[in-house]
């Protein structure tokens, strides 16, 4: 399941993400005002540093083909989390959280659904190594997945996160209006919690809802669960970075579905010609089933963003971009 990863490789990786972590919460305790685009920008162009350097170690010394396949994974984890960021702007605009705390309520939903996908990659990971016939399921379910969303009512509301804050709201005890970036605060000599507490929930179940389609996206490029975690905790932990310097673009990229239809589709086929391949050519010497390599596959996923980038852009260019 390890891919061949010794244990103090996943140590070390495991701590690094930790000190990520510690890094950026001490950065947030320090700033008193919202995120800027430029600041985010930097960030940004750290945490994609940070994710090719560790990309470049895996090419350079990892087992197997564990590099491309992390190239792979980490443009698909990222691209289908892209989506992510339409349901951060519905949960901010319409719970109405402040600026100055919306990074922390992005960081820590984040952090949080980083720590439960990672049992879902577990779980992924092992009947995988147990059952080969695991593909044919986790590529049906892609499959399916690419034509409810070619399909779907662009208007219909967030997934179920809002149940979840519903339930929240009935037994919290919750303060009438926000106090800053605080999640808690004392009112009448107890600790009573604010409605950035529901929105940091809204935050955390939504990015659990899409690892739903994510983690058998992966799945289909790699087998390897420290490659698929890397790659899910690079892509998530920088994703807050992307809301904030593409906040106001998030609108313009109006063939952005139609991309993630595209790549949902791509992978959910390589997934079941790979579990033909296991449970049969290796036994039927006369079945001619082709096998997608990990370059390929990384080529179709950055082709089919890079084209829809630009097809929005061009259809809709963006006339006044400043920056703070």
């Amino acid at each position: 399941m390890s891919g061949g990863v010794p244990a103090w490789v996943w140590v070390l990786t495991v701590a690094g993400f930790l000190g990520i972590v510690a890094f950026d919460l001490l950065v947030m305790a320090r700033r008193r005002e919202h995120v800027s685009t430029r600041g985010a920008l930097y960030s940004l162009v750290a945490y994609v540093g940070l994710a090719v350097a560790f990309g470049v170690g895996l090419w350079l010394w990892g087992p197997g083909h564990s590099g491309p396949e992390f190239a792979a994974g980490y443009v698909t984890e990222y691209s289908l989390s892209v989506d992510n960021l339409f349901v951060f702007l519905l949960v901010m605009t319409r719970m109405q959280v402040p600026v100055v705390a919306q990074d922390r309520v992005l960081f820590i939903g984040i952090v949080l659904s980083l720590v439960m996908r990672a049992a879902f990659v577990l779980a992924g990971a092992a009947a995988i190594s147990a059952a080969s016939w695991t593909f044919y399921v986790l590529g049906g379910f892609l499959l399916y997945t690419a034509m409810v969303l070619a399909f779907e009512d662009q208007e219909e509301d967030a997934p179920d996160e809002h149940r979840v804050v519903a339930a929240l709201r009935g037994w919290l005890p919750l303060t009438e209006g926000y106090h800053g970036s605080q999640f808690v605060v004392r009112v009448e000599s107890r600790r009573v919690a604010t409605p950035l507490v529901l929105a940091m929930s809204a935050i955390a179940v939504a990015n659990v809802v899409f690892a739903v389609d994510s983690i058998p996206a992966i799945f289909g490029l790699t087998t390897n669960a420290f490659v698929v975690l890397a790659a899910n905790a690079f892509a998530l932990l920088g994703l807050r970075q992307v809301y904030f310097v593409v906040e106001s673009l998030l609108t313009r990229l109006r063939f952005l579905k139609a991309g993630l239809v595209v790549i949902l589709g791509f992978i959910g086929v390589k997934l079941i010609l790979e579990a033909m391949w296991e449970t049969h050519v290796r036994h039927l010497a006369s079945w001619d089933v082709p096998q997608v390599s990990t370059s390929f596959s990384l080529a179709v996923i950055v082709g089919v963003l890079a084209v829809v980038t630009v097809a929005s852009l061009a259809v809709d260019p963006v006339v006044d971009a400043t920056t703070d």
